[in-house]
């Protein structure tokens, strides 16, 4: 790389630097395309990680886990938490049968919705019903507390959206 010396009086200082890209005088030749090249690889460093978060989450279609996103007929469907599962443990018989209840976020077209979904109960969403309809493990006798990680979650719509 050749470097070259601009002496003479700038703003009324006397300079005695080397020419770069940077404090070169657009006259000089291929300073303005050094210029608009760096202008152009700071805007793509800057853009980049913006993009990043532009990816798109696929929605199973099957039986899913907390925080993930089904898609259940037309709406998309994301179990955010466990509520309650009072159920009776399996292969016990109970007086009650007890309820498990999760909380839900619904998305469809450009709007989103939070509820309360409980096992076997429609809840009226958009043009149709949603329903969980079923979720294992079934809660295990003996224990009264479990690890919300396991459950898996189904769930169905009946209408148009």
């Amino acid at each position: 790389m050749t470097s070259m010396i601009a002496s003479g009086i700038e703003n009324g200082r006397r300079m005695n630097s080397p020419i770069t890209a940077r404090n070169a005088p657009l006259s000089m030749p291929g300073a303005r395309a050094k210029r608009s090249c760096r202008a152009r690889l700071a805007a793509a460093l800057l853009i980049l990680p913006a993009l990043a978060g532009c990816t798109s989450i696929k929605a199973a279609e099957g039986p899913v886990r907390l925080r993930r996103i089904a898609y259940v007929n037309g709406p998309r469907v994301r179990v955010d938490r466990m509520i309650e599962d009072s159920r009776c443990p399996a292969g016990t018989q109970c007086i009650w049968a007890g309820r498990l209840v999760v909380r839900a976020t619904v998305f469809g077209g450009g709007w989103s919705k939070q509820l309360d979904l409980t096992l076997g109960v429609p809840v009226d969403i958009a043009d149709g019903k949603l329903t969980l309809v079923g979720a294992v493990p079934d809660r295990p006798p003996g224990r009264h507390h479990y690890d919300p990680r396991s459950y898996r979650f189904t769930l169905d719509f009946q209408g148009g959206l």
